[in-house]
């Protein structure tokens, strides 16, 4: 029963992160401020985690593993290229407009002054998804002989600037822009221009 009762505070203590992360923009986050959100010391707060920093590596591991394994899951699902694309565009969009907390350690903003590690760790997960919007691209040429007028590592880093853009115009707003805010326009338009090419 103790496992499980450390096991739920440490997602009580996450989930005020997160919530302190989208509620407070702009403002650090001490470990002060985050164990009087949770109703516990400060001592408290280091028996589950040995560091801040370690805390908002919790966070992005939930970020990680709900990214790539979804992501996973659209190319086990969909089989056509644009379509796998377009959902896993929508996917980070989502992913952030329901999360704006998490979403701000996504965007840099709340990594300011924190420890290097993390974001190297943001740069890694993003480097995978273009890796994985790459590939996608790159199975179109395999499955029909025809690829794209432009490279698919370059094809694969505009579609991901979109949605970084998307993501950093949603943290600039104060989470009032949302990410999927235009996005079928905007994926109809982007679609287009694939399929010239």
């Amino acid at each position: 029963m103790a496992g499980k009762n450390k096991t739920n505070r440490r997602e009580q203590i996450l989930q005020a992160l997160a919530m302190m992360l989208e509620t407070s923009p702009g403002k650090r986050i001490t470990t002060a401020r985050l164990a009087e959100q949770v109703g516990v010391s400060e001592a408290a707060l280091y028996r589950h985690f040995p560091s801040k920093a370690r805390m908002f590596e919790g966070l992005l591991e939930f970020i990680e593993d709900s990214l790539l394994s979804r992501i996973n899951l659209i190319q086990d699902e969909e089989k056509d290229t644009l379509t796998r694309c377009k959902h896993v565009l929508q996917l980070l969009l989502s992913f952030a407009e329901k999360n704006p907390g998490i979403t701000r350690l996504l965007n840099g903003d709340a990594l300011q002054g924190e420890h290097e590690r993390l974001r190297v760790r943001v740069d890694t997960l993003y480097a995978k998804i273009e890796s994985q919007l790459k590939q996608i691209l790159r199975e179109k040429r395999l499955r029909e002989g025809k690829g794209f007028d432009l490279d698919e590592g370059q094809l694969a880093n505009l579609l991901l600037a979109y949605a970084e853009g998307r993501i950093a115009q949603f943290v600039r707003s104060n989470f009032k822009l949302k990410p999927t805010d235009y996005f079928e326009l905007q994926w109809q338009f982007i679609h287009q221009q694939l399929l010239q090419s």
